[in-house]
């Protein structure tokens, strides 16, 4: 406990010595954060619409996801700092992140179009909808809360691993804990590490909220109404049973 106690008034103490603010430690930790999960999406989220979409290419998806899921984000980091240049280490930096983040919105954007009723595909259709006002105004919205959590996923893996960014000198909490371990500071390693839950913590509960918030209003409307009418279900009376009168028998 005394460890505990020492961190947080080393957090709160404002003096970080040679090392950068906690503020701009958490700015430099969440811009290489957005910058990666911004480019994910841009590469992950339109594929994952096509694949939805058209059912076509699942399986390389997944074959894909799986490949880059298993590639150690560490490992990556330090070859294409090796192989691209101790120059270019921020973008060596991001395209580790962005590697880490691609399969988690991958998937949230497929799996939010399998998830809709093909029964609601078929009645838009049917209305004589093209496949882009099918696109854009059934599967998109009904999907969306998925692809949300797909972001949510994301960007809590990458705001943890953008930690070993310090590793090569890029600054962001991880800094605290890497210098931490070299001086043997152990107050500046756990206060490192609880401001990295902390962060993590707060973007889970941004994503929390905005991944109610984009639920369709109607099926919102539909998932209230089913749930009132299982409380109100009436409850049915067991039958009781005629005994006959000894009049009957007289």
């Amino acid at each position: 406990m005394n460890l505990i106690a020492e961190a947080f008034a080393w957090i709160f103490s404002g003096d970080q010595g040679r090392l950068a603010s906690i503020p701009t430690a958490i700015l430099q930790q969440l811009a290489y954060t957005a910058v990666a999960v911004l480019i994910a999406g841009l590469v992950a989220v339109p594929l994952g619409w096509y694949i939805g979409h058209t059912g076509r290419g699942r399986d390389i998806a997944i074959a894909i996801s799986g490949a880059a899921r298993s590639i150690p984000s560490f490992g990556l980091l330090i070859l294409l700092t090796l192989v691209i240049g101790v120059v270019f280490k921020p973008q060596a930096a991001t395209i580790t992140f962005v590697v880490l983040a691609i399969p988690s919105i991958l998937a949230g954007a497929y799996t939010g179009f399998e998830a809709i009723d093909r029964r609601v595909i078929d009645a838009a259709r049917s209305m004589g909808m093209t496949q882009w006002q099918v696109l854009w105004r059934v599967e998109v919205p009904l999907g969306l809360p998925l692809l949300v959590g797909g972001f949510r996923a994301a960007t809590l893996q990458v705001v943890a691993t953008v930690t070993i960014a310090a590793y090569i000198g890029l600054g962001g909490l991880g800094q605290y804990i890497i210098t931490g371990l070299a001086l043997q500071q152990l107050p500046v390693i756990i206060g490192g590490a609880i401001l990295v839950a902390v962060l993590a913590l707060a973007l889970d509960g941004l994503f929390a909220l905005l991944q109610h918030a984009v639920v369709p209003r109607g099926v919102r409307a539909a998932a209230s109404g089913s749930r009132a009418g299982a409380k109100k279900k009436p409850r049915v009376a067991a039958p009781r049973t005629l005994e006959p009168k000894s009049a009957d028998f007289a």
